[in-house]
């Protein structure tokens, strides 16, 4: 799409906001820079722009005047797709991106694209690193930390970016369409934005919506909304599965993971030569797999990167043993069901860190998930008391209240024993208490390594 002299709205301030804004006016585009904060400090955030002069800065209320010869607006994703400003953009009837769209229509290369409830993160950087370790000009980006908008004008033909896609994400992009897609697991999330796990479910089936017969769609088998999908999309489906073994895809036989495509059985690696817990990072991997031996990478390099790849920060990441006691952080599971996959991987009594900002799902699955591993419950944040209340429902009574992350740690470290562990896996988001689950995990780990002062 051509940008010059061309007019586009922004939609917050963020670092998806700032950067879509850096990517248009380097496009030779015109921006109207809109937040509702009208406290905001202006002069802070135009100082972020060398074509400062290029910028209209509208804070507050968004007019019909802003919108004059706009072609387009583009949201960030943490701005609701119904907030009440952008009624008038509708209106008017200009289009509303996501930053992803945006990204799309401005840059080159080839996409492999990946979403889902969890595990996104994981098989994002494991794909990424399959994608490195083989292509010369390989970007990660998206929901990951990278703004797929900052790196559009790096990119070449030859390009293969790797984009990790939020329901957020997902809910305005038009013309987005990766080679390669993948949607790991649709479970309870975000119910708070999207209403219900119909409308969740779609939006992140969206994904695939331009995709064409040639191209692949890769879904876990054992995710009965996944599964389904199967039926509904245009790409070409591709299995993944540690239950069964499907006629084409990635499954677990054992503890041996194999592929078969073209009716070509082939051995990828144990799940002992890999350096991931959990039999959810044994998903994650075979999603990998698929996404990449499909996009074309021979199994053989995919296999090498696939063995030398660690753990993403802030996923079952282990922190420390502090007097015997094994510390982990998975400041990443800010949903019931990511957290059932962190108390799934340990394999010793384990006190639990939880709690956070209510997203309005059901704990009862995370609860029933503690099957005698979870000693203590340790409870902070605005769920505390729905979450505790869950657990009495369930016989669990061993509960404690704290006020802040560090008075968890400490009363963690005071009450564990040597050969026990301590997992931060709130099964919440960290808004509220927080800026994010990355500032919650770097806290956490900070907090541990105090603990041998």
């Amino acid at each position: 799409m051509e940008f010059t002299q061309k007019k586009f709205l922004v939609a917050g301030t963020g670092i998806s906001g700032i950067g879509a804004t850096k990517l248009l006016l380097k496009k030779g585009a015109d921006v109207v820079l809109y937040d509702g904060n009208e406290s905001l400090d202006q002069e802070k955030v135009l100082d972020q722009f060398e074509e400062r002069n290029k910028i209209t800065f509208v804070l507050g209320s968004l007019k019909k005047e802003h919108l004059n010869g706009v072609e387009a607006m583009v949201i960030s994703p943490g701005i609701p797709y119904d907030a009440p400003f952008t009624e008038i953009v509708r209106e008017e009837k200009i289009p509303i991106w996501s930053e992803i769209e945006l990204a799309w229509q401005a840059g080159q290369g080839r996409v492999l694209a990946i979403t889902g409830t969890n595990g996104k993160t994981t098989t994002t950087a494991l794909v990424g690193k399959i994608m490195e370790d083989y292509y010369e000009s390989t970007f990660v980006v998206g929901n990951i930390g990278t703004p797929y908008t900052s790196i559009v004008e790096e990119t070449t033909k030859e390009s293969v970016i790797v984009a990790e896609i939020s329901s957020f994400q997902l809910e305005t992009i038009k013309e987005f369409r990766p080679t390669i897609s993948a949607i790991l697991n649709v479970t309870p999330d975000h119910l708070d934005r999207h209403k219900t796990m119909e409308n969740y479910a779609n939006v992140k089936m969206s994904i695939t919506k331009n995709q064409t017969a040639n191209e692949y769609c890769v879904l876990n088998y054992d995710d009965e909304a996944t599964r389904a999908m199967a039926e509904k999309i245009t790409a070409k489906p591709i299995f993944f599965s540690h239950i069964t073994e499907p006629e084409e895809g990635v499954f677990l036989r054992g503890d041996t993971i194999y592929i078969k495509k073209e009716q070509k059985e082939e051995v990828v690696c144990k799940i002992d030569e890999l350096n991931l817990l959990g039999m959810h990072n044994v998903e994650n991997v075979m999603a990998a797999v698929a996404m990449s031996v499909w996009f074309g990478v021979p199994l053989s390099s995919v296999v090498n990167s696939v063995k030398a790849f660690r753990a993403v920060e802030h996923r079952i990441e282990y922190v420390d043993t502090v007097g015997g006691v094994d510390y982990y952080n998975d400041s990443k599971g800010t949903n019931p069901d990511a957290a059932i996959k962190g108390i799934q991987a340990m394999n010793k009594k384990t006190y639990l860190i939880g709690g956070g900002y209510d997203k309005g799902v059901p704990f009862d699955e995370w609860i029933q998930a503690f099957n005698g591993k979870v000693k203590q419950l340790v409870l902070l944040g605005q769920t505390a008391t729905v979450i505790a209340d869950t657990a009495k429902k369930y016989g669990f009574t061993d509960i404690v209240f704290v006020d802040s992350l560090l008075e968890a740690v400490n009363h963690c470290a005071k009450e564990a024993k040597e050969g026990e562990a301590v997992l931060l896996s709130p099964a919440c988001a960290s808004w509220g208490m927080f800026k994010n689950y990355e500032e919650r995990g770097r806290m956490f780990k900070e907090y541990v390594r105090n603990l041998k002062e």
